[in-house]
């Protein structure tokens, strides 16, 4: 059991957007929940696990790099590629495209689970720095939020208190990493049906996958957001 309270026809997604398993476990649930033909009935409420501020540090490049290679294999149409930007155009911080995702349930939940998701494809797909406030806005308006409004909450910080919580949850005993995905009544999963080590420290080796077995963690959950 966790002590993360969720809603009925929810799951709570705990996940930060630069992270590479976080962008496969969305892209998973997404896929999953369509398949089950229940896209109207669950909903994604996707919190920060903001990384940044747990490590006191941007996310190494480095790591990514490693990353990045191992994790879209498994599943290659999430979409990625590698950064093909200059190095310094990489986004140092997710801070401010968690806090939009937040700040766009305003529109509601629909809407911030569709810019959560556009934002991961935008970094991990389309090499785009979305630490940038117009590069966010422009990912809202292309997957049919009313950017405007968003801006404006952006603008008046509606969604910065929400993230501050969402951190002390995150640092707290019930959330193990990015992701954690949480259902009603108490199921939930640490970035679900992988289990891996890496080689060396993160930074010098590089991840290896033991196993990956998604199909049964990713129905179970969403099957039971649905039942609530």
């Amino acid at each position: 059991m966790s002590g993360i309270d969720v809603a009925p026809g929810t799951l709570v997604v705990f996940a930060d957007l630069g992270c590479p398993w976080a962008h496969l476990a969305v892209h998973r649930l997404h896929v999953t929940r369509s398949r089950l033909g229940l896209d109207d009935q669950v909903r994604f409420d996707i919190r920060a696990f903001p990384l940044e501020l747990i490590n006191d540090m941007a996310t190494p490049k480095l790591i990514l790099d490693a990353e990045i290679p191992v994790v879209g294999a498994l599943e290659p149409a999430a979409g990625w590629q590698m950064w093909q930007r200059p190095a310094h155009e990489y986004p140092v911080s997710t801070l401010p495209a968690l806090e939009a995702v937040e700040a766009a349930k305003e529109q509601g939940l629909r809407a911030s689970e569709l810019l959560d998701r556009a934002l991961r494809v935008a970094l991990f797909a389309q090499s785009r720095t979305i630490t940038l406030r117009h590069e966010i806005l422009a990912v809202a308006g292309e997957c049919g939020l009313d950017a405007d409004r968003l801006r404006e909450a952006l603008v008046r910080g509606t969604a910065r208190a929400a993230i501050e919580d969402q951190l002390a949850v995150s640092l707290s005993d019930d959330v193990t990493g990015s992701p954690h995905v949480f259902a009603p009544g108490g199921l939930n999963a640490h970035n679900p049906g992988v289990e891996r080590h890496w080689t060396a420290p993160m930074g010098v080796g590089f991840p290896v996958v033991d196993r990956d077995d998604p199909t049964e963690v990713y129905e179970s959950l969403v099957l039971r957001a649905a039942k609530g």
